[in-house]
């Protein structure tokens, strides 16, 4: 019965971390998909402000 009990144990850190590493990445991959409109829109507004003043 021991035996049992350490496995549900073990299984059940396992999935703790599982489900801690994948909330992470969702929040890190929501984080990359701002950062990358961010960005495009920063290139835009810098092609266009930027279009008159080429030499």
């Amino acid at each position: 019965m021991p035996a049992l009990l350490i496995i549900a144990i073990i299984v059940g850190i396992v999935l703790l971390v599982t489900g801690i590493v994948s909330a992470a990445l969702k929040f890190l991959l929501f984080i990359g998909l701002v950062l990358i409109v961010l960005a495009v829109i920063g290139w835009i507004v810098r092609r266009v402000r930027g279009a008159g003043s080429r030499v």
